[in-house]
């Protein structure tokens, strides 16, 4: 997700050298440098000296060593913190680095690798107006944001955007193996699958219309899509997803409690 970030920034016309990267690992270091013309460090401390922001992409599980590295240099020039580790609250971060600090919690998901990602976003009251619209233009290179007043509702955003490309590629997956089971060819049913749903979401962006007003205009009565839609109804589609979403954003509860 670091990487997507900073192929966004540098591709919507982000300075590359204002850009400085902690990676330890040397291959991909030496391989964000090269694609990206990046600084790049082996330690968090000294890609974060003399930074206005600094992003914390990094795993839930090593967020606290980094801040604790970092945590003198946050403390000295108090910039705009932005985390993308799921499921670690505000506070959290505030108590591992010693003080509160502006910090923006940040869940983006997967389609930010091609620029069409959408993050959900929640600001404490320490960060200003400014830092609010950095955050949003750093995350906004990557796609689309979308502000939350209640940081638990991180979790539901988690389970919504976080996960959802998941449960597009199931949905495709499973209207491809139907095709298949009705006769089609796997390379065709793929095809048409993946141009179908690639339309249908352009469409819910470009036509501006509500999903359930776009459903409609193109269900006949008595037709074959009122004959489909009748099939997910009574198989509690809409049951099924309401379940999922409400399984994801528990989990995502649970592994924001604090350890």
């Amino acid at each position: 997700m670091a990487r997507s970030l900073i192929g966004a920034l540098v591709r919507s016309g982000g300075d590359a050298s204002r850009i400085a990267v902690a990676e330890p690992n040397a291959d991909l270091r030496k391989a964000l440098a090269h694609d990206f013309g990046v600084e790049v460090h082996t330690q968090a401390r000294a890609a974060a000296e003399g930074a206005d922001a600094i992003v914390l992409a990094v795993k839930p599980q090593v967020l606290a060593a980094v801040c604790a590295e970092v945590a003198e240099v946050v403390r000295a020039q108090r910039p705009l913190l932005i985390s993308i580790a799921a499921g670690i609250r505000i506070a959290q971060i505030q108590a591992w680095l010693g003080g509160e600090f502006a910090i923006v919690r940040a869940m983006p998901n997967t389609p930010a690798l091609i620029g069409a990602g959408a993050s959900g976003m929640i600001a404490n009251a320490a960060a200003n107006a400014q830092q609010r619209a950095s955050a949003e233009a750093i995350l906004g290179a990557a796609g689309s944001t979308a502000w939350i007043s209640r940081e638990e509702l991180m979790d539901t955003v988690t389970a919504l955007s976080g996960s959802g490309p998941a449960y597009f590629f199931l949905l495709v997956e499973a209207l491809e193996d139907a095709a298949v089971a009705q006769g089609l060819p796997r390379e065709t049913a793929r095809a048409l699958a993946t141009q179908t749903c690639l339309g249908a979401g352009r469409m819910l962006v470009e036509d501006g219309e509500a999903p359930t007003v776009l459903r409609e205009r193109v269900t006949s009565p008595g037709g074959t899509t009122a004959a489909a839609l009748d099939a997910f109804a009574a198989g509690g589609l809409r049951e099924l997803v309401s379940a999922a979403v409400a399984a994801a954003t528990r989990r995502g509860r649970e592994l924001s409690n604090p350890s």
